[in-house]
């Protein structure tokens, strides 16, 4: 039915674009960077690399080299999703993300698929979660975390001369 496509696996492939279109999907419904093609991809990939070097090699280290390999890789792919914007440092958490999205691959990769498809639902509820948390606690928005609204109100408070007094 399906074409072969050994090394490679049609549920390992599976798994990946579910997690990464399920992460993907929450990332892009809130206008994150890192949308579902994004996380898609990165998760494809890395399942890819460490499948190669787990079909290349006999050898735990040579497949411990390809990790390392990639995990540095992706570290500059998610310090490119980062930018400084007004003195405060934003995209960390979808750098963050890009960096789990890695993780799932080589979970995917070395033959955890179960494991990886759970923690693709753990991610979610940290996103979502946080995200709920940081609505209802005031205090939690500080900094980065404030929300653009409240930004916005500050801003315009600060530009808005104060009334004029003379009455005339």
């Amino acid at each position: 039915m399906w074409p072969d496509i050994a090394p490679f696996a049609w549920p390992a492939l599976m798994k990946c674009g579910i997690c990464g279109a399920l992460i993907g999907l929450e990332r892009q419904l809130r206008g994150k960077p890192v949308g579902i093609r994004t996380s898609t991809l990165i998760i494809v990939g890395t399942y890819c690399f460490i499948t190669l070097g787990r079909t290349l090699s006999d050898s735990n280290a040579d497949i411990a080299r390809v990790m390392a390999q990639v995990i540095t890789g992706i570290g500059f792919l998610g310090a490119g999703v980062m930018m400084n914007r007004d003195g405060q440092i934003h995209g960390v958490t979808s750098a963050a993300v890009v960096w789990m999205l890695a993780a799932l691959g080589v979970t995917i990769g070395l033959g955890y698929g179960q494991s990886a498809v759970i923690m693709t639902g753990v991610m979610i509820a940290v996103l979502l979660g946080v995200d709920k948390l940081e609505n209802s606690l005031r205090f939690l928005r500080k900094g980065v975390h404030a929300h653009w609204s409240d930004r916005r109100q500050r801003k315009l408070m600060k530009r808005t001369p104060p009334p004029d007094q003379s009455g005339g």
